[in-house]
């Protein structure tokens, strides 16, 4: 390995560990945003310099966060944040000769990776915060207590919340918890993973061909598992909120396929630009359009609607 390739990675490394270490200060928005860029460094060099490069930056950006902070929080940073990068920007970048012309891996199976990587940090959190539901709950409830004794007490016309009323919130984050630790840990691996892609495209350096959103498909067996992890929620119980932290990023993964969907059934139509803009509004606002979209997605995997229609003649 090339003298600059190695201290490039290594820099990667170290920047990644310090924005780590910058995203638990300072205020609390600008957290939230280091905290989502944290891998970036190490998906840029992924694609820009190569796997090994990957795997040096990420093993010194993990030994960074093991000196920084403790061995807890570098054995996390390593599942969640610098395995991820290493293996989805190979993956990425996977190719092989078919036919005469180079056949790139499938974005979907990337996405299959970092889903099964979101899942597994979603279960490690649930583990590591307590690993059963009694104490889980009481730990929710002592979160749940003190930010309305803390924070939201100053809040002018704020509702009186009782012991009753911070029971049923804390009932409701138990449950929500796992989905939301699943859709937080994929969409930081897919968010980064654009973004590098993006930069590194527009560096010139990217190896692989820009991909048609409208054409991103996830394989069957994905369906499989989403079903069956939605299933295992109603069993309850810790199992419950394992089985949901591994629906939560398939279900994230199937809203993308029936995202893309729209993007191809609306090619050609003099609306286009409104309906794309008003779905990806209403995303942020109606989060009930992501279920809608998954279900869209799922729909589309098993009967491949677009499959059906003219073939998309020009890229998004």
């Amino acid at each position: 390995m090339p003298t600059k390739v190695f201290i490039l990675a290594l820099a990667a490394g170290l920047i990644s560990a310090v924005v780590f270490a910058s995203a638990t200060a300072g205020a609390f928005l600008l957290r939230i945003v280091l905290f989502l860029l944290t891998p970036l460094s190490l998906y840029l060099t992924g694609l820009g310099l190569g796997p090994i490069a990957a795997a040096i930056a990420a093993i010194t950006a993990t030994a960074g966060v093991l000196l920084i902070a403790n061995p807890l929080a570098a054995g996390v940073y390593a599942v969640s944040t610098a395995l991820p990068a290493v293996v989805c920007t190979r993956l990425t970048l996977l190719s092989r000769e078919s036919d005469g012309e180079r056949e790139w891996y499938p974005i979907g199976r990337v996405t299959v990776a970092a889903a099964i990587f979101a899942a597994a940090f979603a279960i490690l959190a649930l583990i590591l915060m307590g690993g059963d539901i009694d104490t889980l709950t009481k730990l929710l409830r002592t979160v749940v207590e003190s930010f309305v004794k803390t924070e939201l007490s100053q809040i002018p016309g704020a509702p009186e919340i009782g012991p009753a009323e911070i029971d049923d919130i804390t009932r409701s984050t138990l449950f929500s918890l796992p989905w939301a630790l699943g859709i937080l840990a994929m969409g930081t691996i897919l968010l980064n993973l654009w973004l590098a892609a993006r930069i590194t495209r527009a560096s010139g350096r990217l190896q692989r061909p820009w991909p048609d959103f409208a054409t991103f498909a996830m394989p069957t067996g994905a369906t499989f598992t989403l079903l069956i992890a939605i299933a295992l929620t109603f069993v309850g119980g810790l199992a419950g909120l394992v089985a949901a932290g591994v629906a939560a990023p398939f279900t994230l993964a199937f809203a993308l396929v029936g995202l893309a969907l729209i993007h191809s059934l609306t090619r050609g139509s003099p609306w286009r630009t409104f309906i794309l803009t008003s779905l990806y509004v209403g995303l942020i606002f109606v989060p009930h359009i992501g279920l809608l979209l998954a279900l869209a997605g799922l729909a589309e995997t098993v009967f491949h609607y677009r499959s059906a229609g003219k073939p998309p003649e020009t890229p998004n």
